[in-house]
């Protein structure tokens, strides 16, 4: 009963403060987040009210379920931008610049932090944690993205690019998470191996692509046999369960670690049935109205998980600074370089990188995986992104908005004079 009654305290928390931060025009995950942090252990919880917030971390932590489901449906929506048909217009210049800018603002934020690493010490930022945390820099939230763009009717060069950018950036990025965490697993553990640091990182990768793959090879199949839409938006909703159930599995074979990422699985699995089953596209529209209250809660625990206490420590904010600001350069200067490359047109380079800031879903899907591995490294990296995911959200949306009206792809308004009726 209680855990029914907060997750209904949750909803309405979240649904609430949405309608509170729309007069602002802030994005409505802002508003999510918010209420998660009003309902956590460190506000509404600290009235120790059972039913009424959550009053332990602990008691955030065990609907986890909730977030490996939320995050399954993430990297499923991602696959959608993957259609071969949209990818061949696009052409080469997408390809170019999503996966170039991702690489570079990794690189640049890891730089960046190991250089903070060795100034402050690694009893404030351990190595691993500044590996990891460059990784998920390279994430863009395709879903803020889409709503400045789907909101304001954005059309041009810009948006046509700036859309299979943002999902490219994001699978992209999960690769190079894939990587860098197994190499921040390797200094955690202090055990350095050629195997972890190389194999374990690209044999999940592997292994997760291709289970994915084939889960959206069956779906698709599977789709053909029911002609009702409700019973085949459930199979697609099965799909990304035993999805998500089958990235929990582990093994060990001849001293190589065999594990999945539900990411990339969920991922692989979007992209493979949107490109292999003909009605695809009405399932995917379907699914997403389906999930809606799913998406609520995970960015409502996500923000009730954020550890006020870390922030206690002034080197820790200043981290999170500084990831911020790395990160935003490297997004920026990133796109600058590799539009030049590609032979884009002045506008796009000079506003791109800006429409790329936004971060939300997948870096926080990213930080979750890094604080179940890495442990209290991993709290600490979660927090830090959840930092710089709410002035992100805050920020990042109106600063994509202005870039698409300054590069004259988002028309201004004009408000028509209402007709008077005419009277009988």
């Amino acid at each position: 009963m209680e855990t029914l009654l907060v997750i209904s305290v949750a909803l309405s928390a979240g649904l609430f403060m949405s309608r509170v931060v729309k007069p602002l025009k802030l994005p409505a995950v802002t508003g999510y987040l918010v209420a998660g942090i009003l309902i956590g252990p460190y506000c509404l919880g600290l009235l120790g009210i059972k039913g009424l917030g959550f009053t332990s971390t602990a008691e955030v932590s065990a609907m986890s379920i909730i977030n490996d489901v939320a995050l399954g449906f993430i990297a499923f929506a991602i696959g959608d931008e993957f259609r071969l048909s949209q990818l061949k217009k696009t052409g080469k210049q997408a390809t170019v610049i999503g996966i170039f800018q991702a690489v570079f603002t990794t690189a640049l934020v890891d730089a960046v932090l190991i250089g903070l690493h060795f100034i402050l010490g690694p009893e404030k930022l351990p190595l691993s944690t500044a590996i990891v945390l460059g990784a998920i820099a390279s994430a863009t939230a395709p879903a803020a993205t889409l709503m400045v763009v789907r909101q304001y009717k954005a059309k041009g060069k810009l948006t046509s690019l700036l859309l299979p950018i943002v999902a490219l950036d994001d699978a992209v990025g999960l690769i190079i998470f894939a990587v860098s965490l197994g190499v921040a697993k390797t200094l955690h553990n202090g055990e350095l191996s050629l195997i972890s640091v190389i194999v374990d990182p690209l044999v999940e990768i592997f292994v997760s692509l291709i289970v994915g793959g084939i889960i959206g090879y069956v779906l698709s199949i599977c789709e053909k046999f029911f002609r009702s839409n409700t019973k085949r938006q459930a199979l697609v909703v099965t799909a990304i369960f035993l999805a998500v159930a089958l990235s929990k599995l582990k093994y060990n074979i001849g001293g190589v670690h065999v594990g999945f990422s539900p990411l990339l699985v969920c991922m692989m699995l979007g992209t493979v049935f949107c490109n292999v089953c003909d009605f695809s596209e009405d399932m995917m529209e379907k699914t997403d109205k389906w999930t809606a209250p799913i998406f609520i809660l995970f960015f409502v625990l996500s923000g009730a998980e954020l550890e006020f206490s870390v922030f206690g420590d002034l080197a820790i904010v200043g981290i999170g600074v500084v990831y911020i600001i790395s990160r935003s350069i490297g997004k920026y200067l990133g796109a600058y370089m590799s539009a030049g490359f590609a032979k884009c047109d002045s506008h796009i380079k000079k506003y791109l990188g800006i429409t790329l800031l936004p971060q939300a879903g997948v870096a926080l899907g990213m930080s979750i995986t890094a604080m179940a591995e890495l442990g209290a490294e991993g709290t600490v990296i979660r927090n830090i992104v959840l930092f710089g995911v709410l002035i992100y959200e805050l920020f990042g949306p109106m600063m994509t908005k202005m870039s698409l009206m300054k590069a004259g792809e988002i028309s201004p308004k004009i408000d028509k004079p209402r007709e008077t009726p005419a009277k009988d």
